[in-house]
Protein backbone atom coordinates (compact mmCIF):
# COMPACT_ATOMS: atom_id res chain seq x y z
CA UNK A 1 0.00 0.00 0.00
CA UNK A 2 1.09 3.60 0.27
CA UNK A 3 4.44 4.68 1.07
CA UNK A 4 5.37 7.26 4.07
CA UNK A 5 8.87 9.38 3.20
CA UNK A 6 9.20 11.14 6.90
CA UNK A 7 12.21 12.52 4.77
CA UNK A 8 9.88 14.66 2.44
CA UNK A 9 7.07 14.78 4.58
CA UNK A 10 5.40 12.66 1.65
CA UNK A 11 2.78 10.15 1.72
CA UNK A 12 3.23 8.26 -2.50
CA UNK A 13 -0.18 6.25 -3.58
CA UNK A 14 -0.15 4.08 -6.61
CA UNK A 15 -2.36 4.32 -9.08
CA UNK A 16 -2.58 1.22 -11.75
CA UNK A 17 -4.77 1.47 -14.95
CA UNK A 18 -5.89 -2.03 -16.05
CA UNK A 19 -7.57 -3.01 -18.95
CA UNK A 20 -7.12 -5.40 -22.38
CA UNK A 21 -4.52 -4.72 -25.08
CA UNK A 22 -5.51 -1.37 -26.78
CA UNK A 23 -8.33 0.23 -24.92
CA UNK A 24 -6.77 3.44 -23.98
CA UNK A 25 -4.82 2.90 -21.00
CA UNK A 26 -1.53 4.67 -22.60
CA UNK A 27 -3.68 7.47 -23.89
CA UNK A 28 -5.28 7.81 -20.36
CA UNK A 29 -1.93 8.43 -19.33
CA UNK A 30 -0.07 10.72 -22.29
CA UNK A 31 -3.40 12.85 -21.87
CA UNK A 32 -2.79 13.22 -18.33
CA UNK A 33 1.18 14.05 -18.37
CA UNK A 34 0.58 16.48 -20.71
CA UNK A 35 -2.11 18.47 -19.70
CA UNK A 36 -0.46 18.53 -16.02
CA UNK A 37 1.67 22.04 -14.54
CA UNK A 38 5.47 20.77 -15.80
CA UNK A 39 6.59 21.66 -11.74
CA UNK A 40 4.04 18.74 -10.43
CA UNK A 41 4.93 16.06 -12.27
CA UNK A 42 7.34 13.43 -13.00
CA UNK A 43 9.08 11.81 -16.03
CA UNK A 44 6.63 9.61 -18.52
CA UNK A 45 8.44 6.57 -18.59
CA UNK A 46 8.16 3.71 -21.18
CA UNK A 47 9.66 0.82 -22.17
CA UNK A 48 9.75 -1.20 -25.68
CA UNK A 49 9.42 -4.78 -26.25
CA UNK A 50 11.21 -6.91 -28.98
CA UNK A 51 7.06 -7.09 -30.30
CA UNK A 52 5.80 -4.36 -32.31
CA UNK A 53 4.12 -3.18 -29.83
CA UNK A 54 5.30 -1.24 -26.92
CA UNK A 55 4.67 -2.06 -23.41
CA UNK A 56 4.20 1.52 -21.28
CA UNK A 57 5.55 1.54 -17.65
CA UNK A 58 3.73 4.92 -17.22
CA UNK A 59 4.94 6.16 -14.42
CA UNK A 60 3.71 9.88 -13.23
CA UNK A 61 3.55 11.65 -9.84
CA UNK A 62 1.18 14.08 -8.72
CA UNK A 63 0.97 16.34 -6.32
CA UNK A 64 -2.90 16.60 -4.52
CA UNK A 65 -3.62 17.79 -1.46
CA UNK A 66 -2.45 17.15 2.01
CA UNK A 67 -3.04 14.84 4.74
CA UNK A 68 -1.65 15.85 8.65
CA UNK A 69 0.89 17.52 7.26
CA UNK A 70 2.22 15.17 4.53
CA UNK A 71 1.75 16.03 1.07
CA UNK A 72 0.14 13.33 -1.10
CA UNK A 73 1.59 12.10 -4.63
CA UNK A 74 0.59 9.81 -6.97
CA UNK A 75 2.27 7.78 -9.33
CA UNK A 76 0.25 6.42 -12.02
CA UNK A 77 1.43 3.14 -14.05
CA UNK A 78 -0.61 1.34 -16.59
CA UNK A 79 0.13 -2.67 -17.41
CA UNK A 80 0.38 -3.92 -20.35
CA UNK A 81 -2.88 -5.30 -21.64
CA UNK A 82 -1.63 -8.05 -23.93
CA UNK A 83 -2.06 -11.84 -22.03
CA UNK A 84 1.49 -12.97 -22.69
CA UNK A 85 2.58 -10.30 -20.19
CA UNK A 86 0.85 -11.48 -17.14
CA UNK A 87 4.02 -11.40 -15.15
CA UNK A 88 4.68 -8.02 -15.62
CA UNK A 89 0.66 -6.91 -14.89
CA UNK A 90 0.85 -9.24 -11.56
CA UNK A 91 4.30 -6.95 -10.92
CA UNK A 92 2.83 -3.91 -11.83
CA UNK A 93 -0.06 -4.37 -9.42
CA UNK A 94 2.21 -4.63 -6.27
CA UNK A 95 1.54 -2.03 -3.42
CA UNK A 96 -1.82 -0.81 -5.54
CA UNK A 97 -3.12 1.92 -3.59
CA UNK A 98 -6.20 2.00 -6.16
CA UNK A 99 -7.31 0.98 -9.89
CA UNK A 100 -8.88 2.29 -13.07
CA UNK A 101 -10.31 -0.40 -15.20
CA UNK A 102 -10.42 0.94 -18.46
CA UNK A 103 -12.72 -0.84 -20.70
CA UNK A 104 -13.46 -0.85 -24.33
CA UNK A 105 -16.89 0.11 -25.60
CA UNK A 106 -16.76 -1.51 -29.00
CA UNK A 107 -19.01 -4.12 -29.15
CA UNK A 108 -16.01 -6.75 -30.38
CA UNK A 109 -14.25 -5.89 -27.46
CA UNK A 110 -16.77 -7.21 -24.95
CA UNK A 111 -15.03 -10.72 -24.29
CA UNK A 112 -11.58 -8.96 -23.68
CA UNK A 113 -13.17 -6.73 -21.28
CA UNK A 114 -14.96 -9.11 -19.21
CA UNK A 115 -11.27 -11.42 -18.98
CA UNK A 116 -9.33 -8.65 -18.12
CA UNK A 117 -11.90 -8.02 -15.00
CA UNK A 118 -11.50 -11.74 -14.34
CA UNK A 119 -7.29 -11.59 -14.76
CA UNK A 120 -7.21 -8.46 -12.45
CA UNK A 121 -9.35 -10.44 -9.77
CA UNK A 122 -7.09 -13.02 -9.99
CA UNK A 123 -3.66 -11.22 -9.99
CA UNK A 124 -4.93 -8.94 -7.22
CA UNK A 125 -5.74 -11.93 -5.18
CA UNK A 126 -2.58 -13.44 -6.10
CA UNK A 127 -0.93 -10.35 -3.96
CA UNK A 128 -3.76 -10.60 -1.29
CA UNK A 129 -5.83 -7.94 -2.47
CA UNK A 130 -9.82 -7.63 -2.71
CA UNK A 131 -10.98 -5.40 -5.45
CA UNK A 132 -14.07 -4.81 -3.59
CA UNK A 133 -12.22 -2.74 -0.72
CA UNK A 134 -9.95 -1.36 -3.05
CA UNK A 135 -10.78 2.14 -4.38
CA UNK A 136 -11.77 1.35 -7.28
CA UNK A 137 -12.76 2.66 -10.73
CA UNK A 138 -13.95 1.77 -14.15
CA UNK A 139 -13.84 3.99 -17.51
CA UNK A 140 -15.69 2.86 -20.38
CA UNK A 141 -13.52 4.44 -23.41
CA UNK A 142 -14.29 4.82 -26.66
CA UNK A 143 -17.47 6.14 -26.29
CA UNK A 144 -17.78 7.98 -29.50
CA UNK A 145 -17.31 5.01 -31.74
CA UNK A 146 -20.09 3.89 -33.82
CA UNK A 147 -19.91 -0.02 -32.08
CA UNK A 148 -20.01 1.37 -28.84
CA UNK A 149 -22.44 -0.59 -26.55
CA UNK A 150 -25.04 1.06 -24.97
CA UNK A 151 -23.64 2.20 -21.44
CA UNK A 152 -26.46 0.08 -19.74
CA UNK A 153 -25.28 -3.25 -21.08
CA UNK A 154 -21.91 -2.44 -20.70
CA UNK A 155 -22.22 -1.76 -17.26
CA UNK A 156 -24.36 -4.29 -16.19
CA UNK A 157 -22.40 -6.82 -17.79
CA UNK A 158 -18.89 -5.43 -16.06
CA UNK A 159 -19.64 -3.34 -13.33
CA UNK A 160 -21.42 -6.55 -11.30
CA UNK A 161 -20.46 -4.15 -7.69
CA UNK A 162 -21.72 -1.34 -8.13
CA UNK A 163 -18.73 0.63 -8.44
CA UNK A 164 -18.26 4.51 -9.77
CA UNK A 165 -18.11 4.75 -13.88
CA UNK A 166 -16.86 7.35 -15.97
CA UNK A 167 -17.70 7.48 -19.95
CA UNK A 168 -14.09 8.55 -21.93
CA UNK A 169 -12.92 9.43 -24.92
CA UNK A 170 -9.26 9.31 -24.20
CA UNK A 171 -7.88 10.06 -27.64
CA UNK A 172 -10.10 13.69 -26.62
CA UNK A 173 -9.35 13.63 -23.36
CA UNK A 174 -12.86 13.40 -22.37
CA UNK A 175 -13.81 11.66 -18.99
CA UNK A 176 -9.81 10.94 -18.50
CA UNK A 177 -9.76 13.85 -15.34
CA UNK A 178 -13.04 12.96 -14.29
CA UNK A 179 -11.90 9.15 -14.02
CA UNK A 180 -8.57 10.06 -12.44
CA UNK A 181 -9.79 12.46 -9.83
CA UNK A 182 -13.11 9.92 -8.66
CA UNK A 183 -10.29 6.75 -8.33
CA UNK A 184 -7.89 9.64 -6.40
CA UNK A 185 -10.44 11.06 -4.41
CA UNK A 186 -11.40 7.02 -2.86
CA UNK A 187 -7.80 6.40 -2.75
CA UNK A 188 -7.44 9.83 -0.17
CA UNK A 189 -10.30 8.79 1.94
CA UNK A 190 -9.19 5.28 2.26
CA UNK A 191 -5.61 7.08 3.25
CA UNK A 192 -7.77 9.19 5.78
CA UNK A 193 -9.29 6.43 7.80
CA UNK A 194 -5.97 4.85 8.06
CA UNK A 195 -3.78 7.98 9.11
Amino acid sequence: MSFINYSSREINCKIVYYGPGLCGKTTNLQFIYRKTNPEQKGKLISLATETERTLFFDFLPLALGDIKGFRVRFHLYTVPGQVFYAASRKLILKGVDGVVFVADSQLERMDANLESMEDLKINLAEQGYELERLPFAIQYNKRDLPTAVPLTEINSAINTDSTPWFEAVATRGSGVFETLKGVAKLVLMELKKNY
